[in-house]
C-alpha cells in the first residue's frame, strides 16, 4: 500500500491583532472589601471630582446615616484625595455598618494600589486589616451557636 502524505499550511507566526481582543489601559483601580458576609467590590477612579456611588445610587441615598458616610470617606481626606477620585461601589450581603465597613476596607486597599507611600498612615488607623469577627454558625443539639436547652430535673 503506498501512503499518501498530507501537506498542511504553515501557521503564520504572530497572529493578526484583533481590535476586540487588544485591551484599553485603565484608568481605575479595582479592590474588593470584606467585612462579615458583606462584600464590596471597588472601584476608584483616578480622574474625577470626588462622587461616590454605592450600587447606582449616591452616597448619601444607600447610606442615610452620617457615621456610615464618614466611615467609608475618612482613607480619602487622610491621603488627601477625596476632590481628585470618583467611587463607583458595588455591596452585597451583610447589613448597613458591615457594607460600610467593607467599602471602607477597599478604599483603603485601593489607595494603597495608587500609592505605596500612605501604607503606614492606613496602616496606623487600622483600615487595612479584615475584621475576621463573624457569626459563630448554629450547632445540632443546641438553641444558638452555643446556648444549650434548659436542663429539666424530671
Amino acid at each position: 500500500m503506498p501512503t499518501t502524505s498530507t501537506k498542511t499550511a504553515k501557521k503564520p507566526l504572530s497572529k493578526p491583532v484583533n481590535k476586540a481582543t487588544v485591551k484599553e489601559p485603565r484608568n481605575f483601580i479595582q479592590t474588593v472589601g470584606r467585612r462579615k458576609s458583606a462584600v464590596a467590590r471597588v472601584r476608584l477612579h483616578l480622574k474625577g471630582k470626588g462622587v461616590i456611588t454605592v450600587n447606582g445610587k449616591k452616597l448619601e441615598e444607600y447610606f442615610p446615616h452620617k457615621l456610615q458616610q464618614e466611615a467609608i470617606t475618612a482613607p480619602l481626606p487622610l491621603v488627601g484625595m477625596n476632590d481628585t477620585t470618583d467611587i463607583t461601589v458595588k455591596v452585597a450581603g451583610g447589613g448597613m455598618r458591615g457594607q460600610a465597613e467593607a467599602i471602607r476596607l477597599g478604599v483603603a486597599r485601593a489607595l494603597v494600589v495608587n500609592n505605596e507611600e500612605v501604607r503606614p498612615t492606613l496602616r496606623k488607623m487600622g483600615w487595612l486589616t479584615r475584621d475576621p469577627r463573624v457569626k459563630e454558625r448554629k450547632k445540632p443539639g443546641l438553641k444558638g451557636a452555643r446556648r444549650a436547652p434548659q436542663w429539666q430535673k424530671r
